[in-house]
């Protein structure tokens, strides 16, 4: 069975069209006697789309019933039985409720694309995948329901559903997107005119670049050649000299002068690696590259004019920025050159600039990084098998009591020079064929005994052997360094990458920086020094190993300068000058972790405080209202009583009374909360665990409510828990009369435990309000009071007390929804070490 045709409806943001756009596709399909059928269309009460769905059959949902209310999701069995030629599936981004055939529409979908049939869909670019940290940063709200990439991007056909910031912002005043009383907050906040404008901007680079995949694409299938100038594609031809850095900026001025311009640079190298550019000047250029928005690519290619137009045909390149050749005059000979020959064979749909530079004609040499220098023992090795060895074997062939004639005594001399060049390099090797070739002279060849030779013939074979150990030697040595240049940059590439990722983690440390410098050079001591000025002292930031007197850059054996005030200074050993490219990465490096602590420790700093100047102020505010209402209730009873004007009845002067023990209780209440949270905030709780059971600390906290207003149920075959049992009992008492305060009239509170593996979970339900998931955390905030807290009824700081307390012993304590409404406060407490239970229990019944 053929797979559905998926086409989408992409908007910038709600309120667009899409949905619209995707049922006037539906009407137009039927007026053509196409069948069509709504899966599952939203119209969230927008008049003008509710309309729309008029004359067109929709299927019946599925009703799910998901924590006591009742939902309803796209059915999709019914839309399968029901088999339409196209489905109408509105929000592909959206979670199903659980207990649904699949977590996310999108795979619905794919369902329904997989049995055949054709899917019309819609979706928003904020809730594509790889988009949420953008959009984050642009509107400030992290999208939850996300659709990848790949699903989208698989789609047959892609549609942008348009609209200026403007006319969405009038179509919201209108009420046509929300409802009225939701439009002021929706207009000052996510459809502000920057968030649409940035959104209408992503989604439309967004299908440009998909317009440009399907072009490819085309291109591809139908095997076209010609250069398609739908844009601006400029590629810069890199060599690896420093002219490049001109030539990349050349081409993106020339970027800038149209609208979506784009920058490739390309670095041609053959594939045997024996030509190339600096590695280090194309890193920079690379960095140049990216830094202006373009592109890098490395490309392999024997001949670098064809690999070059055949790199701008396949990206659908318009123009090509080459620099002015570096030959001179006389190198001409040997060819056009490549600029040349790329203007000759671009044909008319490619342009190419040759631009000069300050390196032209001034000669075709590169500053190509020489490779290490071989080891001491593999050199000395190659010059004893290039000096001792064709005496060895001169004194073998001379013991033997048949020679093996000139051509055979020529090939052992020239395995010996092979030899060499494998173990010392290119000098050993031409050492070796000269003292080669000298006893070959004087040894085997007539007549013996002399530097002369008698036959011509055995003058051509021993200078077609020297040709040849030259040749070959210059080859196996180059291939010898080349190899051992390979395995250099290989390590340094993972150096830096190891930093890079350190960078993008932030998880170095300094410490464990300067180990790692250490490590790798091999070093006895590394320090990071600094200093304010050029006359102040240097000052030791950081050190590893025995650092001795190393108190200045000069003291050291290699110092990399960092800026004009720090320098990496490393004592042990003098290090080769093509050490230091990686090292001044180390020493960047390790001022950025510098700072980032430095920065960390003021953040830190600076967060405290904040927290306590907001603590302050907050414990102000209270002190100015919720601890003088008491006092003024008190001042108020006792100055009745003591009056001489009024003679009070025995009622009236136990309410009074009343009234007076009532405010000392609240105010008693508040100052304890008040020392409590100074105490947590200060560090100065000092847990005293011991094995306890928790039927003898609930029920002492449950004083301070009323008898009839909690139900208590703590089993008796609970572990023994390891707690403080004086802060246990604080923490529980605070949870429950913040239960009892929010708790109805008539509805009770419920205290239950349970163990959960090898802890104790304390259950505090009430039938309260509830918070909701975002304000979860919040209420753990010193001073905070959700909702409509009547003034009276505490400063706000009876759960975060509650919180620091059960921290302080090693329990957790989080919120959670009551099953039917309400909230649940749940408080995790380890349990004592032997008293585990048998089988971890499970509560009887689960909050979720």
């Amino acid at each position: 069975m053929a797979r559905g045709k998926f086409r989408i409806y992409l908007g910038a943001a709600p309120g667009v069209g899409k949905t619209y756009a995707m049922l006037s596709e539906a009407h137009r399909r039927m007026e053509r006697g196409t069948d069509c059928v709504v899966a599952f269309v939203e119209h969230h009460d927008r008049p003008r789309t509710e309309v729309m769905l008029h004359g067109l059959e929709q299927t019946p949902r599925r009703e799910l019933e998901y924590r006591d209310a009742v939902f309803t999701e796209m059915d999709v069995d019914a839309v399968l039985a029901r088999r339409p030629a196209v489905a109408l599936v509105d929000e592909m981004a959206h979670s199903n409720v659980p207990g649904s055939r699949n977590a996310k529409r999108w795979q619905d979908i794919e369902e329904l694309l997989e049995a055949g049939i054709h899917v019309i869909s819609t979706v928003n670019i904020q809730h594509l995948e790889s988009l949420g940290d953008i959009v984050e940063s642009i509107t400030g709200v992290r999208q939850k329901e996300t659709v990848p990439d790949e699903v989208v991007r698989r789609a047959d056909q892609i549609e942008l559903v348009d609209m200026s910031p403007h006319a969405l912002r009038r179509r919201m005043a209108h009420g046509n997107i929300y409802k009225p009383i939701k439009v002021d907050a929706a207009l000052s906040n996510y459809f502000r005119p920057g968030n649409l404008t940035a959104l209408r901007e992503l989604a439309l680079l967004w299908v440009a670049d998909r317009v440009d995949e399907y072009l490819q694409e085309y291109r591809s299938e139908h095997q076209v050649s010609k250069i398609w100038g739908s844009r601006e594609r400029i590629v810069v031809a890199l060599t690896g000299g420093s002219e490049g850095r001109t030539l990349i900026r050349r081409a993106a001025r020339l970027a800038e002068k149209g609208a979506g311009g784009e920058v490739l640079a390309v670095h041609i190298a053959r594939s045997d690696g024996l030509v190339s550019g600096s590695p280090e000047e194309l890193a920079v250029q690379r960095t140049l590259v990216e830094d202006l928005g373009g592109t890098f690519h490395h490309v392999l290619g024997e001949n670098v004019s064809s690999a070059l137009l055949e790199f701008a045909r396949g990206v659908n390149a318009t123009q090509v920025v080459l620099g002015t050749s570096r030959r001179k005059t006389w190198q001409y000979v040997f060819g056009p050159g490549v600029g040349s020959t790329v203007a000759r064979d671009s044909g008319p749909d490619l342009d190419v600039h040759i631009v000069t530079h300050e390196e032209a004609a001034k000669g075709r040499g590169l500053p190509v990084a020489r490779a290490a220098r071989l080891g001491r023992s593999r050199i000395i090795w190659g010059w004893l098998t290039g000096v001792a060895g064709p005496a060895l074997l001169t004194l073998l062939l001379l013991k033997g009591e048949t020679g093996l004639g000139l051509a055979n005594d020529v090939l052992l001399f020239l395995t010996l020079t092979v030899a060499a060049a494998l173990l010392g390099g290119l000098r050993p090797a031409l050492a070796s064929a000269v003292v080669g070739s000298l006893l070959l002279n004087w040894f085997f060849t007539p007549p013996v005994g002399h530097l002369t030779i008698a036959d011509p013939r055995n003058i051509l074979a021993l200078v077609i052997f020297v040709l040849v150990a030259v040749s070959v030697a210059s080859v196996v040595d180059l291939a010898a360094r080349r190899t051992h240049q390979a395995a250099r940059l290989r390590a340094e590439s993972e150096i830096l990458s190891f930093l890079a990722g350190s960078v993008l983690r932030g998880e170095t440390t300094l410490d464990a920086l300067l180990e790692r410098v250490r490590e790798t050079f091999a070093m006895d001591a590394v320090v990071l020094l600094e200093r304010e000025s050029e006359t102040t002292p240097w000052t030791c930031s950081g050190s590893v190993g025995d650092p001795g007197p190393l108190a200045r850059p000069e003291d050291a054996d290699v110092d990399m300068p960092v800026g004009d005030h720090m320098a990496l200074a490393l004592s042990g050993r003098v290090l080769p000058a093509e050490d230091r490219r990686v090292l001044a990465a180390f020493a960047a490096q390790a001022a950025v972790v510098l700072d980032r602590q430095r920065l960390q420790s003021q953040a830190e700093h600076a967060r405290k405080l904040a927290e306590g100047n907001r603590i302050r102020t907050a414990l102000l505010a209270a002190v100015s209202h919720d601890l003088r209402t008491p006092l003024a209730g008190i001042k108020a009873s006792v100055t009745s009583l003591r009056s001489d004007d009024v003679e009070w009845s025995d009622e009236d002067q136990a309410e009074l009374l009343a009234g007076i023990e009532e405010g000392a209780d609240r105010l008693d209440h508040l100052v304890g909360n008040l020392l409590d949270m100074s105490r947590l905030q200060t560090g100065t709780v000092t847990p005293l665990i011991r094995e306890v059971d928790l039927d003898e600390v609930v029920p002492m906290a449950l004083v301070g409510v009323p008898e009839d207003s909690v139900v208590l149920d703590i089993p008796e075959e609970l572990p023994m828990i390891a707690v403080d049992p004086g802060l246990l009992e604080r923490s529980v008492a605070n949870i429950v009369e913040n239960a009892v305060k929010y708790s109805p009239e008539g509805e009770t509170v419920r205290v239950s435990a349970s163990t959960l593996g090898g802890r104790v979970e304390v259950r505090v339900a009430d039938r309260g309000p509830g918070v909701p998931d975002d304000a979860k955390d919040r209420i753990f905030e010193p001073f905070q009071r959700y909702g409509d807290a009547p003034r009276g009824a505490g400063v706000g700081l009876g759960l975060a007390v509650a919180r620091g307390f059960a921290e302080a012993i090693e329990a957790t304590l989080t919120a959670e929804d009551t099953p039917g409404g309400g909230m649940t406060m749940v408080l995790t407490v380890p349990t004592a070490a032997g008293h585990l239970p048998a089988a971890p229990g499970l509560p009887d019944a689960v909050t979720s």
